[in-house]
């Protein structure tokens, strides 16, 4: 009996988890009447002439206090079916068809800026997925709330500052007396979330739409906003939709789930039902790129193709192109929506009682487990760095990166010591402003450095170095850079884009070997030879990264540095870009330095990793003896944050906080000690014998469970 299986039969071990009964809330939806249904909705985009369908007869309806999440790729509809419910589609967006239901009115029949200010903020409110482009930079985070409330809560003056003061507080922001006078500029990432959240909770919405709200977050500021955001959720009774394409939030904090493909719900229901009982081709294709139920030595099943053109008409079920277990009638007709359960709901023809009988994929089914962990015992992994004629590549020695000088100086990076071996991928993880990027930028001669020594095959390359050197560690060290968009030249054509580095460095005969190496480029990373006169803009996200993939790769480099190179990624994308790193390891003998925040991928990538907090290295391991053997607090803290694609796992989890203050290093001082062969942890004697106690216990129940 499976996990969904046994919800339904009201097993007490599963039956509530974090308050929630998964069943009864099922029953719930249906005798409680919605707060809003949206019905046969279309909206249309007017694009250089031509009209561009991105909802297609989308239906939807919303329970009073439910959490409702809304997952896809980016471009299925996702963001524009919600902004539809406040007003917000761009100008030459409308809706053209259907009705969006709320409180007895038709919003869909709203065309005035004057209507939608009494829904939008009052009664709908949204939060969007850049904090720093929704928050004006020249003012005060403190007026800009306090504006909110006066707009919507009828406060003034002193009043409307307590209160803005008093949600600057509810939001978790330390001292919100003296922050409510500080700027957008003067706050993190994830504080700036948390002012987002507080203007759009001031306005005491009845409905919060959470658009991607955490997918520039680190895991630890991820899980801190999710649980922020079910905290006010309870005290003030409001009812979330939830956009999102990570799988792991989704676990976490919804009641109900529904999926889009090509502007349309192709599936909806419970929570449980959706991870345990999904039936529709694209939600298998979804659930199966997750790195976490990925083996591996193996690549993750990605989806292949492309969405389809919404400027055409759609014929027949979108996904069927890309579907390959698509049946005749896909390609001719679009299906209806079949029942599963009462609560869920899915479009595609494998449901229709003349379809073939059709099995979900062996990992959907590794979702029923009640835990995710892989068994690596008789997987054979070749490591690099376990070779015994292993070849050391990239040497960093009592490294020390800062920024300023005098009382301005600030210490980024400090006595940072790892080697990287020929072949191996090795990964830098932390959360942000710990210090992987600087560290990367400076292997690659990007940022200076302030003391110790970079070597690259024995060589030095940091501080002064001659000319031919320099061109060398050019030319065979690259960077693939976090975001696509930012570091490609939208002025130039991808010809251009890519075949830059060679230009400069003389590394072609002529016009056409330079052609013929651009196109050679673009096909080892899956793109046509033709997409060369195109512009970035013209590309989607994933195609872009590959284009930085493309930049790199032509310089026929040795090593790579990849920051955070699909952190900005829908899931299925990831699948793809983490595929094509690894193939282009095994063809082309690369060296990869991983930079990441995410340890699922990085678990699924890595030969080893080492954890990095506050420019110091804490701990440094094989990859799955990492994750069999995490050690130092900090490690512990960035695991038990990692979101698992299981809701009764990723509910019952139990968050750890790293608090630097448990670590008493005033007479005993820390050390860099090898705890285990090729497993090193930072902490002092006390700390090194607690930590062999703790191994030793674990190994002890690691052998019960096997007997």
């Amino acid at each position: 009996m499976n996990e969904f299986e046994r919800t339904v039969q009201g097993t007490e071990e599963f039956d509530t988890i974090n308050g929630v009964n998964f069943w009864s809330r099922a029953e719930n939806t249906l005798t409680s009447p919605p707060i809003l249904s949206a019905k046969d909705v279309e909206v249309q985009f007017t694009l250089r002439g031509k009209k561009l369908t991105a909802i297609r007869k989308c239906s939807l309806t919303l329970y009073e206090g439910e959490t409702l999440a809304i997952v896809g790729e980016s471009g299925s509809g996702k963001s524009v079916f919600t902004k539809c419910f406040v007003g917000m589609l761009d100008k030459n967006g409308s809706v053209t068809g259907g009705s969006i239901m709320y409180d007895g009115v038709d919003l869909a029949k709203y065309t005035t800026e004057k209507e939608w200010r009494t829904i939008r903020g009052k009664k709908i409110a949204m939060v969007t997925q850049d904090p720093m482009t929704s928050l004006n930079p020249l003012k005060k985070i403190g007026h800009q709330i306090q504006e909110a409330i006066e707009l919507n809560q009828g406060l003034k003056g002193k009043a409307a500052k307590a209160e803005a003061i008093r949600m600057l507080e509810a939001v978790g922001i330390p001292n919100p007396e003296r922050r409510y006078n500080q700027y957008p500029h003067e706050f993190s990432g994830g504080m700036r979330q948390r002012v987002v959240i507080a203007i759009a909770v001031a306005c005491r919405p009845q409905i919060l739409i959470c658009d991607e709200p955490t997918t520039a977050l680190d895991v630890t500021i991820q899980a801190q906003i999710l649980e922020l955001i079910r905290k006010l959720q309870k005290e003030l009774g409001m009812t979330i939709i939830y956009i999102t394409h990570d799988l792991g939030v989704v676990a976490n904090v919804a009641d109900r789930v529904a999926v889009m493909y090509a502007g349309q719900i192709v599936e909806i229901g419970m929570a449980n039902e959706i991870f345990f009982d999904p039936w529709h081709p694209y939600t298998w294709a979804l659930l199966s790129a997750l790195p976490q139920l990925g083996i591996k030595g193996e690549k993750l099943p990605a989806i292949d193709g492309t969405p389809p053109n919404l400027f055409n008409k759609v014929i027949g079920d979108a996904f069927a192109p890309r579907n390959h277990q698509a049946l005749n009638i896909d390609f001719l007709e679009e299906p209806p929506i079949f029942d599963v359960t009462p609560t869920h709901q899915v479009k595609t023809w494998l449901m229709d009682p003349r379809a073939p009988q059709v099995e979900q994929p062996d990992n959907i089914r590794r979702l029923n487990n009640r835990s995710l962990n892989i068994d690596t015992s008789s997987i054979k992994l070749d490591h690099p760095h376990m070779h015994e004629d292993r070849e050391p590549l990239i040497e960093v020695k009592d490294l020390q990166i800062s920024f300023g000088s005098g009382k301005k100086k600030f210490v980024a990076v400090d006595d940072v010591n790892f080697t990287i071996y020929r072949g191996e991928t090795f990964s830098l993880v932390g959360e942000s402003g710990s210090g992987k990027t600087t560290i990367g930028r400076a292997i690659v001669r990007i940022n200076p450095t302030s003391q110790g020594e970079i070597y690259f095959k024995g060589r030095k390359i940091n501080g002064k170095i001659s000319k031919e050197l320099d061109n060398e560690v050019i030319r065979s060290c690259q960077m693939i850079f976090q975001d696509p968009m930012a570091s490609l030249n939208e002025r130039a054509k991808v010809d251009y884009i890519v075949s830059e580095g060679i230009i400069n460095h003389h590394m072609y005969e002529d016009h056409a070997d330079r052609s013929e190496k651009v196109q050679k480029a673009l096909e080892e990373v899956g793109l046509l030879p033709e997409f060369s006169s195109r512009f970035p803009h013209e590309f989607s996200g994933g195609q872009r990264q590959r284009i930085g993939i493309a930049r790199s790769l032509i310089m026929q480099p040795e090593f790579i540095v990849a920051d955070e190179p699909i952190s900005a990624l829908d899931v299925s994308i990831r699948a793809q870009v983490l595929n094509l790193l690894n193939d282009l390891k095994k063809k082309r003998g690369l060296t990869y330095l991983f930079i990441a925040h995410d340890l699922s991928v990085v678990r699924f990538i890595s030969d080893r990793i080492a954890v990095i907090h506050k420019g110091k290295i804490v701990e440094l391991a094989e990859a799955e003896e990492l994750f069999r053997h995490p050690l130092h607090p900090y490690t512990k803290a960035l695991l038990s944050a990692v979101p698992n694609p299981n809701p009764y796992l990723e509910r019952t989890k139990k968050l750890l906080v790293y608090d630097p203050s448990c670590h008493d290093y005033s007479t005993d001082k820390p050390v860099w000690t090898e705890i285990l062969p090729d497993h090193f942890v930072y902490g002092n004697q006390k700390e090194i014998n607690e930590y062999r106690e703790e191994i030793e216990k674990n190994d002890i129940e690691l052998a019960r469970e096997d007997v």
